[in-house]
């Protein structure tokens, strides 16, 4: 059974994300701790509960949801895995780091790009990649249909989606992610965001304003 466990980093809130089961392999999404106080925390976490860290996946490449992907790298030997089309985001995050008063010392070599329905698998357990653009291209959530659980990243929140004021964003396209990739899944689906608090799709599917 795969175990969900958030912490929230760096000043733009990010959720950052370790699931883990009964083996103790454990999946990172949105490697985002920044400062070393971040840093020691996910480690003291990884270290206390035995953990052996084996992918880390990005829900798409903007500056928030990859500060801590050198990290991850140097200490854990796990290197990110995104959509190819994230590509150009993560190639500049360097100088978009800058300009929100970051700094990125290099970067990472990818480990792989991922696509629309591959399996991402650790220990017992297996996620399945949705391919959703539309904030971000690239935008990628992750599904589990077992437990019922998603990752969405940037593409869906609790009463709201994402920013599509963006470059490379696109209203209508979120949209389309949102209704034929993720109002597919059961109602009972718990959502896990990029931001804020946790949700499901039936609830948005009632609630949400900016989906119609």
């Amino acid at each position: 059974m795969i175990q969900i466990t958030r912490f929230i980093f760096n000043s733009f809130l990010v959720n950052n994300y370790i699931l883990s089961d009964e083996t103790k392999e454990c999946v990172l999404v949105d490697a985002a701790c920044y400062d070393n106080s971040e840093k020691q925390t996910f480690t003291d976490f990884i270290k206390t509960n035995g953990l052996k860290p084996v992918r880390n996946i990005n829900t798409h490449c903007h500056i928030d949801h990859v500060l801590g992907n050198q990290f991850m790298a140097d200490t854990f030997q796990v290197y990110p895995e995104f959509h190819k089309d994230s590509l150009p985001y993560f190639k500049t995050s360097k100088e978009i780091g800058i300009s929100f008063g970051y700094r990125i010392e290099q970067l990472p070599n990818a480990k792989a790009y991922l696509e629309d329905g591959d399996i991402v698998k650790f220990g017992n357990s297996e996620l399945k990649v949705l391919y959703t653009p539309g904030h971000a291209e690239g935008s990628i959530c992750l599904y589990n249909e077992k437990q019922g659980f998603v990752i969405t990243g940037d593409v869906l929140f609790k009463d709201t989606v994402g920013r599509t004021d963006l470059p490379g964003s696109d209203f209508e396209k979120l949209m389309k992610s949102i209704k034929t990739k993720l109002f597919t899944l059961p109602d009972d689906t718990v959502v896990y965001p990029g931001h804020g608090s946790e949700t499901t799709i039936g609830y948005e599917k009632i609630n949400n304003p900016y989906i119609f």
